[in-house]
Parts: structure tokens; C-alpha cells; sequence
């Protein structure tokens, strides 16, 4: 083995070189977040036209299938004409599939197969700031995106009050949480396969049994105990309290304070994770 003074001198110049991956994080940094948005922003342009697509033509179904086929036979819902209630559930819901499942999907993909993040984290970006970019990304776009079942819904005829300019703000808030909450899903599950659990188990639940398609009064008590834990619940009634007025005040900051504390768990839960997956 060399002993060469100057090989040894190499060696530790090539250790201090090295990204301080396993070092405590230190100061968050915006500008980091915001290279991880401009990333995205960039690769979303090769595939834009098949992403809008899909979220154009999803909820157009649903509004025409359940707004036209059920609402004939229901008429009107909790005051409401079926196809104006079903309209303002389905932005909520279109929202949780725009934000949640790619975040399961792509986040999963990228740092098991493609590596990605392991060529972001050897840029000045810890993984706190990986997580943010990619749920900031995912929530903007889920906020535009979200609106689309609205305009379709005000084509067939909802005419929605001063408060629907809120439905866009509402839509990112609840799209960033459904992000960071699917990046964490994403870090924990150990395979492929197991979205198969995640897809039937929790998210057919969520958007079931979040007053989308139906008032929960109708439910027993217990389901509507357990809906009220829902986040997407609280996007529903935040949307609909807007488009059509009547949220009161409390109610709305309940509302907010519930999605906002949902954010705060999964943004600390998601990081953590994924510095387990990705670092440690």
C-alpha cells in the first residue's frame, strides 16, 4: 500500500470535496426550491399536451356521466341542482388526482429507478428542498388544472358567485398538501406493487367519502366521524362555501386551519422519509 504523503494529502482533498450528504441540514434556501420548480417546469413541457388532456377530458366524463345520468333522476341535492353540486365536488377531487398521484407515481419512479434525486442532492439542495420544489410543482399545476371541471361545469350552466375567484387559491392549497402527502407514500412503499394498496385502499376512500358525489349527512355517524379527518373533505366544502357562498367565516377557517395543519404534518413526515430512502 502507498504511503506517499502527497496520495494521502489527494485522498483527503477528495473527502472534504465530497456533497456533506449525511451532515445535519442547514439553512432552507428558496432559491433551491425554485431550481426544483424550474426543473419541472421544463420537463413539464415535453408532455404538457398529454397531461392536459387527461385532466380535460377526466372530469368532462364525470360531470356528463353522473351530472346528466344521475342528476336526471336526483334533481336537486342539499339545494342544490345535481350537476352544480357534483361540479364543485369534482374540482376537489380533480385536484387530489392531479397533485397526489403523480406525486406517488413520478417521486417513486424517479428516486427508485431513474435516480434523479441522487443527482439533484449532489447540488447545493437538501432534501427538504427537493421535497418543497416537487409538492410547489405539483400544487401550482393541480391549482390550474383543478379549475377545469368549474369552466366545464359553468358550460352546463353553474354560475358560480364572486367567491369562485377563490376556487384557484383553494385548489393549490389543497394540491400542495395531496403532494407532499403522496411523496411520502411514495418513500414509504417498498415496490410497485404495493400501489396497488395505495390506489384501492386510500385513495378510492378519500374521494368517496368526501361529499363529492353525495351530502355525508346521508351517512352513518361513524363514516361521517371519520370523513371529517378527510382532507379532501375540507377542499370540497371550501370549494363549494366559495362558488356558491353561505361558508361562514369559522367554518372556513376550520377548513383552512385543517388543510394547513395537513401540510405541516406531511411536509415533516415526507422529508424525513425521504432522507431515509435517498441519504441515509
Amino acid at each position: 500500500m502507498s504511503t506517499d504523503p502527497t496520495d494521502a494529502r489527494r485522498l483527503r482533498d477528495r473527502e472534504d470535496a465530497r456533497p456533506e450528504r449525511h451532515a445535519r441540514p442547514g439553512r432552507f434556501e428558496a432559491d433551491a426550491v425554485l431550481g426544483v420548480v424550474a426543473r419541472e417546469w421544463i420537463l413539464y413541457g415535453r408532455s404538457w399536451r398529454a397531461t392536459t388532456f387527461a385532466a380535460v377530458v377526466e372530469p368532462t366524463l364525470y360531470l356528463l356521466c353522473f351530472g346528466f345520468g344521475m342528476g336526471a333522476l336526483i334533481g336537486t341535492l342539499a339545494g342544490f341542482s345535481y350537476i352544480d353540486f357534483l361540479g364543485t365536488g369534482i374540482v376537489a377531487v380533480s385536484v387530489m388526482f392531479q397533485s397526489m398521484m403523480p406525486a406517488v407515481i413520478n417521486t417513486f419512479i424517479k428516486r427508485r429507478f431513474l435516480h434523479t434525486y441522487e443527482g439533484i442532492l449532489a447540488a447545493p439542495v437538501d432534501v427538504r428542498e427537493l421535497v418543497t420544489g416537487e409538492a410547489l410543482w405539483l400544487g401550482m399545476r393541480a391549482g390550474v388544472y383543478g379549475c377545469v371541471p368549474l369552466l366545464v361545469a359553468m358550460g352546463f350552466g353553474l354560475r358560480p358567485g364572486p367567491g369562485g375567484l377563490l376556487v384557484p387559491f383553494i385548489a393549490f392549497l389543497a394540491g400542495f398538501a395531496f403532494a407532499l402527502f403522496g411523496i411520502w407514500i411514495s418513500a414509504v412503499i417498498a415496490s410497485v406493487r404495493s400501489m396497488d394498496y395505495v390506489f384501492s385502499g386510500l385513495f378510492t376512500p378519500l374521494f368517496l367519502v368526501a361529499g363529492t358525489f353525495f351530502p355525508l349527512t346521508e351517512l352513518p355517524d361513524w363514516v361521517q366521524a371519520v370523513a371529517v379527518v378527510n382532507p379532501l373533505y375540507h377542499a370540497v366544502e371550501l370549494i363549494r362555501g366559495s362558488v356558491f357562498g353561505g361558508l361562514s367565516g369559522g367554518a372556513a377557517l376550520l377548513h383552512v386551519g385543517v388543510l394547513l395543519g395537513f401540510i405541516v404534518l406531511m411536509w415533516f413526515l415526507a422529508g424525513a422519509q425521504m432522507r431515509r430512502r435517498v441519504v441515509d
